[in-house]
């Protein structure tokens, strides 16, 4: 293999990787990348031959003790050269130390495996256009739930809540991602019941139709009142949810509104997996920065 020359990159510099994970068919939020890259600046990645971009790797770090991987990609004229062993290792060392987590597609499994990662669940994508006609979310566990848009006087709240969904600490991604500039095409909304957050939930735009993500609540009727309340902000889109396989409640839900399974990923681990509140976990975040 000619030389690979890695370079810490910005986030103008990878989005190559995001044209490439387009091109894997995971379907990259529009405005994912200022979100993603803000989350840690210094963990991501772009591999270089002779200048020209084959490989690409983000490795955020969540507090002191998680990391997240994602983005692992090798452009396909590369692939089997040498390039995306030497990025995985050096996207690798990035989290020394630290807990490692990721979504493995279903054909990098083993690779995955053989570096000490260990499954640990598995998601399910659902996609389609959702159908609402004479959907009825019910009432919210401890009363009507009050659904509204997140403003900064939520931050504090909805960080410590969405803190008991995630492996670590990651409040200035959670305030990027629920609170967003005004020309960013993502749209976050909370439902309080006595002054509580009950549930969290975001609707982005991406390449094909819109995500919903993350999707978390404390009960069914909560999330199905989200959920029905971010695909209305979508008229006629099609949406993609990935749940958790291990909350069958989810996967019940996708399949009632007219979602069907696409494709799946594996939870992994390298180091002690957290315990995270799967029943009340009715979509992950995103599959690339957890």
């Amino acid at each position: 293999m000619t030389s690979l020359d890695l370079r810490r990159a910005t986030a103008a510099d990878f989005a190559v990787a995001v044209d490439w994970a387009a091109a894997e068919g995971w379907n990259p939020g529009l405005d994912d990348l200022p979100a993603f890259h803000g989350a840690d600046p210094e963990g991501f990645f772009i591999g270089y031959i002779d200048g020209r971009p084959v490989s690409s790797i983000s490795v955020v770090r969540y507090g002191a003790c998680f990391g997240f991987l994602g983005f692992y990609i090798v452009d396909r004229e590369h692939r089997g050269s040498g390039a995306g062993l030497a990025t995985w290792n050096r996207g690798i060392a990035h989290l020394e130390g630290r807990t490692v987590g990721l979504y493995g597609v279903v054909a990098q499994q083993d690779n995955y495996r053989k570096s000490g990662f260990v499954l640990s669940g598995r998601n399910l994508r659902h996609s389609g256009k959702p159908s609402l006609d004479g959907a009825d979310a019910g009432a919210v566990g401890k009363g009507m739930a009050e659904l509204r848009a997140v403003t900064a006087a939520d931050l504090p709240a909805l960080c410590a809540y969405d803190r008991k969904f995630f492996a670590a600490a990651r409040d200035s991604f959670t305030a990027n991602w629920a609170l967003p500039g005004a020309d960013v095409r993502r749209i976050a909304r909370i439902a309080v019941v006595d002054g509580e957050i009950f549930g969290y939930g975001v609707i982005r735009a991406c390449r094909s139709g819109c995500k919903i993500g993350p999707l978390f609540a404390e009960d069914e009727a909560t999330a199905v009142t989200l959920f029905l309340a971010l695909c209305a902000t979508a008229p006629g889109e099609e949406v993609s949810l990935d749940t958790p396989v291990d909350n069958k409640v989810a996967l019940r839900l996708a399949e009632r509104f007219g979602l069907a399974p696409v494709f799946e990923t594996a939870r992994m681990y390298r180091g002690p997996a957290p315990e995270l509140p799967l029943a009340r976990t009715f979509g992950i975040t995103t599959f690339e920065l957890g």
